[in-house]
């Protein structure tokens, strides 16, 4: 069993850390208002700057808080269902700082791969993917792969028969058990 397991969002509640630099610059903007992939629009923020601002975010990685308690735990226990790889969709300036992050909260993984978009995740080989992107989402889905889209405010407008939701990661390794 290949498991992709994304950062941003799943892991790493990095958007908390964006909202926190956000709110220091522009009107606050609480998460439960990032209700779609690009909420950025509806605030009038420019995609450049959003996405060099989230980028940025991971300068200060040991500030990311995790997205939920016992991830080290939880991604054992997932290791032991198969091969694990980190797959993640970013600017590869970032990825020294995202692997400090995992290693910081001792996130168990095989291999770490960075794509440029991530729809383009869709065209790896593996069995399952655990993503929070709703975009990513709809690309497995058309290509046939198993997906656990972890819940997030942005994708809860997403839903498939196809499609296995979680709120936490301990869900997706039954999922994965038992499906």
């Amino acid at each position: 069993m290949k498991i992709a397991l994304d950062v941003d969002g799943v892991l790493a509640d990095v958007i908390i850390s964006w909202i926190n630099y956000s709110n220091s610059i522009r009107s606050h903007i609480s998460k439960n208002q990032v209700t779609d992939w690009e909420f950025w629009k509806k605030f009038d923020i420019d995609p450049f700057d959003f996405y060099s601002e989230l980028s940025s975010c991971w300068k200060h990685w040991k500030s990311i808080p995790t997205t939920q308690e016992n991830l080290s735990d939880i991604t054992k226990k997932l290791s032991t269902l198969g091969k694990i790889d980190i797959v993640t969709a970013r600017e590869r300036s970032t990825d020294s700082f995202v692997k400090n992050w995992l290693n910081y909260h001792d996130i168990s993984y095989d291999n770490y791969v960075s794509v440029i978009d991530g729809p383009m995740k869709a065209d790896l080989d593996y069995d399952v993917f655990i993503d929070d992107s709703p975009l990513n989402a709809i690309k497995f889905i058309e290509n046939n792969k198993k997906v656990i889209l972890y819940s997030q405010p942005w994708n809860q407008h997403i839903s498939d028969e196809k499609l296995f939701r979680i709120s936490n990661l301990s869900e997706a390794i039954k999922i994965i058990k038992f499906n």
